[in-house]
């Protein structure tokens, strides 16, 4: 109980903000926040209960969200970054704005034009999604498709009239797809008198109030034309608000004349969205809603290999690094959270495999061995794109391989799926002097260029050595990992690169690939090392094949600088860990009735300022950490743009650069961290460029096994005019159907459709990733698009498990707990519906026991529940095989003596009898 009041005490702060349902960007809160103040709440509870599951203390030691990571990862060593968290979070938040500046003509996505079925409809079948993607362990998909449906929900309280009715909680039935929506006023019903100033706190007639009748405002943004006598949702951008009935009923903002209305339905909002993560949570239990949330050990190991006859020593290398990462960082906040494999082969690849136990990998790694291949090119890039679209975004991926890649067709989806998710890639080239002589460099460029793009490291190492270069791999597959410089030269010049190392970071290491360098490494306080003095003063240095690592002994705050001699080409790369990182989109501003800011899908647009949406992490949140200088620059730092910054609230920036770097180019950031006055420097990995060119298409609901799906998407260019070549790719080699070509006009649009059919065997709850690319005459521009697409099967069985306490055992004493023991036990069954698929503790520190009575097609799990009296709680969650969820709930009271229930037979027979009972309940149905 405390608990609960403690959460419900935090959400009510939060949403007290609240003023406006709007997207990213408004004034005062948004859509955003108000998803944010629940979501927040809710992993504070869900928290809570998986510390007191195992057994330990969850204490906060501030309100950040950091803090709340912190101590929900509990007590293992190392460092931990917030950087994660935020990504996932900001991933659910910037789809929930993409619901305004996408679907804004959309009546179902918002409940206006009283499309109250199909709005619920949207909700629950995207719930649904949601709890299939994660038991698939989709969780991209699921945060996607999560932000969406929060939106919807949340313009129910703002849109219909069900504040205006008096209600003081949320609708369930918008989330209960085994209710139906009550009392909707009749089409031809009049619902609303005239507002000749727009201005009425509650134009609604008498009869809608007196009858209890459901209606929502009609929207056009086009049109003035509604039916006769039906309220409008108003604003400038309504037209319909001018005919009569005049004005609105939304309650978007909080205005003088409906402020509160306005509180109600953000609290109502807010609310809501809680009792819907509820039920999430409810599906896929705790510690998988931590994950579809973003909490989780920031590091993933990914290992994309070549399997081909002549890899047997990188096959082997790559078990024993992995083994060693897997055995050294147990424990630790470095440990994996995720492991992925994909081995790849001429003509096969893949599958994926993807885990969160490293006995798997260990057992998978394993079972690769090194045959066939035939002719030496490979499918590189198939393997690296399953990786891509199945790793959680910002991943560190290692690809392992002697051949240059077959599937080249693949190389700007590559680019684009780097892009999207800022995923680094570095390759291990382990090419045998015999092939290097046979095949040009050009041949494994494209290797060189993706590693650059993603700020990674392409390697070129003898099978021999292949060992000493894969410390890079220990080096990055870990937590809190930032880049704090990262630089290419094409040709060698005698230059000097400046770093700053802050307070914060540690374990920094330094990397330089190229060949005939000469370099100087130079610390704040004046002591220098040349790369001749393997281990010197400031580190040790360490060469193999083309590569030098440096690890520096210590890490003197300061600025250092790195004095460069060369005659070819180098790329210079300083990372190290830290809790001090950022997170960032390159976004667009958007009008319409509810305007703001949404991330840019692919490239940002050419000829206009550039606009990037930033918030900082840190131990203690961004709200110690500052802001002082934010910059635009190509990768080889000879073209530097800064931006202006402006404060945009909740731990947000807003980054303008008027003139952006020509090419691709890296965001670089310095900042100040106030708790202990030291200057930070921080880089991105991955590069970006603009375009002339863009495509855009929105997700609006889930694909059916066995049935074509339509995907519509909209080309426009500010450039040349002329025939623009449409490529679209999956990654699941579903076929598909698309116009190979486009038409456009400079300054012209043109709308395209991809179709596909996933086959009638596919998993409910698998994603497809969709990569469409629009190229422009003579291939000199292009632009991208990246989307989630969720297979769903179609769901009939829509009625929860059914709970039945049966009894209670034991006395707890209010003076001592530790002493004593309380038993309950249940009665769960699905009746006819699909069947019990798990039932688990959602709250409570006690063991489970369960049996099945099975009495023909009907199967009913007596459970048994024994704990501690010092958790005197219990929540039992009972999910059935499409994800509808059913509770048993019970708090276990304090008494002086005598036990609160006595039963003479034991409670396995009680059980029994009683699921006899309810099985005759059933059938008597």
């Amino acid at each position: 109980m405390i608990m609960k009041v403690r959460v419900v005490a935090l959400m009510a702060f939060l949403v007290s903000r609240a003023q406006a349902f709007m997207s990213v960007g408004g004034s005062g809160n948004t859509h955003v926040t108000i998803t944010d103040s629940a979501v927040m709440a809710k992993i504070y509870e869900v928290c809570e209960a998986v510390a007191e599951t195992d057994g330990r203390e969850f204490k906060p030691t501030g309100s950040s969200a950091e803090e709340l990571l912190s101590a929900c990862l509990g007590m293992a060593t190392g460092e931990v970054s917030g950087s994660k968290f935020r990504t996932a979070l900001n991933q659910i938040y910037m789809q929930n704005s993409y619901v305004d500046r996408d679907l804004m003509g959309s009546a179902p996505h918002h409940f206006n034009n009283e499309a109250f079925d199909e709005g619920r409809n949207l909700i629950t079948q995207g719930t649904a999604a949601i709890k299939a993607n994660v038991h698939t362990n989709n969780l991209q998909s699921a945060r996607d498709t999560l932000g969406r449906v929060c939106h919807t929900l949340q313009d129910f309280y703002s849109h219909s009239n069900w504040v205006e009715l008096g209600n003081k909680s949320p609708y369930v039935n918008l989330i209960r797809p085994d209710l139906t929506i009550e009392n909707i006023a009749d089409v031809t019903m009049p619902t609303c008198s005239d507002c000749a100033t727009g201005k009425c706190p509650n134009p609604l007639l008498p009869a809608i109030l007196n009858g209890k009748y459901l209606t929502s405002g009609y929207m056009d943004l086009f049109s003035s034309d509604k039916p006769q006598g039906k309220c409008s949702h108003g604003g400038d951008t309504d037209l319909s608000s001018s005919q009569n009935p005049r004005g609105g009923i939304n309650k978007d903002e909080r205005l003088p004349y409906n402020a509160h209305l306005h509180n109600t339905a953000a609290n109502l909002a807010s609310e809501a969205t809680m009792d819907l993560l509820e039920d999430i949570r409810g599906a896929i239990g705790n510690k998988d809603y931590l994950r579809l949330m973003g909490i989780a050990r920031s590091a993933v190991l990914v290992f994309v290999i070549d399997t081909t006859g002549s890899m047997s020593q990188d096959i082997a290398e790559a078990k024993r690094v992995a083994y060693n990462i897997i055995d050294s960082k147990n424990g630790t906040q470095d440990e994996p959270s995720q492991y992925i494999l994909v081995p790849f082969n001429d003509p096969d690849f893949g599958p994926l495999i993807r885990t969160t136990d490293p006995d798997v990998m260990k057992s998978e790694i394993s079972k690769l061995s090194a045959a066939g291949g035939g002719d030496i090119p490979e499918m590189c890039l198939s393997g690296l794109q399953l990786a891509l679209t199945g790793a959680p975004s910002s991943s560190q991926i290692y690809v392992f391989t002697d051949a240059p890649a077959k599937d080249m067709f693949l190389e700007n989806t590559i680019t684009a799926l780097i892009r999207s998710t800022k995923s680094t890639v570095s390759f291990f080239m382990t090419a045998p002097m015999r092939k290097r002589r046979e095949l040009p460099r050009s041949q494994f460029q494209v290797y060189y260029d993706m590693a650059l793009a993603s700020g990674g490291q392409a390697i070129e190492v003898s099978k021999s050595h292949l060992s000493q270069a894969t410390d890079i791999i220990v080096d990055t597959s870990t937590s809190a990992l930032v880049t704090i410089l990262q630089c290419s030269r094409n040709s060698g010049l005698v230059e000097s690169f400046p770093f700053l190392l802050d307070k914060s970071v540690s374990n920094t290491t330094i990397y330089i690939t190229g060949s005939d360098l000469i370099f100087t490494l130079h610390s704040p306080t004046g002591v220098s090392q040349a790369n001749t003095v393997a281990s010197g003063p400031l580190g040790i240095i360490q060469k193999v094949g083309n590569l030098q690592r440096i690890q520096l002994k210590g890490t003197d705050m300061g600025l250092w600088n790195i004095d460069m001699k060369s005659t070819g080409s180098y790329t210079i790369k300083v990372i190290g860990q830290s809790a001090i990182s950022f997170i960032y989109d390159f976004v667009e501003e958007f009008k319409g009735p509810h305007p703001g800011y949404a991330v840019i899908d692919g490239c940002p647009p050419a000829g206009l300022p550039a606009k990037l949406l930033l918030m900082l992490t840190g131990e203690k949140g961004p709200e110690v950490l500052e802001v002082q200088e934010v910059a635009l620059m190509d990768v080889s730092r000879l073209r530097v743009s800064k931006g202006t910054i402006e404060k945009m609230g909740n731990g947000y920036f807003l980054v303008t650069v008027k003139e952006v770097p020509e090419g691709e180019f890296v965001v670089w950031l310095k900042g100040k961290d106030t708790t202990s006055s030291s200057l930070f420097q921080r880089q991105s990995t991955t590069q970006m460029s603009q375009s002339k060119v863009n495509i855009k298409a929105m997700v609006g609901s889930s694909m059916q096994p066995g049935k074509e799906f339509k995907q519509n998407f909209i080309v426009t260019t500010n450039g040349t005019g002329g025939a623009y070549t449409i490529h679209a790719r999956n990654d699941k080699s579903i076929p598909m159907n698309y116009p190979s070509t486009l038409t456009l006009v400079s300054g012209g649009s043109a709308q395209g459709t991809v179709s596909l059919t996933p086959p009638a065997n596919t998993v409910s709850g698998t994603d497809v990733t969709l990569t469409m690319e629009a190229e422009g005459p003579g291939g000199s521009d292009s632009n991208y698009v990246v989307l989630r697409l969720s297979v769903l099967s179609k769901v009939t069985d829509f009625t929860p498990p059914k709970c039945k306490i049966f009894g209670v055992q034991g006395s707890c004493s209010s003076s001592s707990c530790s002493s004593s023991n309380w038993e309950l036990s249940v009665n769960i069954t699905d009746g006819n519906g699909t069947g019990i698929n798990s039932i688990t503790i959602q709250q409570g520190s006690g063991n489970l026991t369960q049996k099945e009575v099975v009495n023909t097609s009907v199967t009913v799990v007596m459970g048994q529940y024994e704990a501690s009296c010092c958790s005197p709680s219990v929540t039992l969650s009972a999910v059935d095989k499409v994800g509808n969820v059913g509770r048993c709930i019970y708090s276990m009271k304090t008494s002086a003596g005598s036990p609160l229930v006595s039963m003479s037979l034991s409670l396995w027979a009680c059980l029994f009898i009683s699921a006899m009972s309810l099985l005759r309940d059933v059938f008597s149905l």
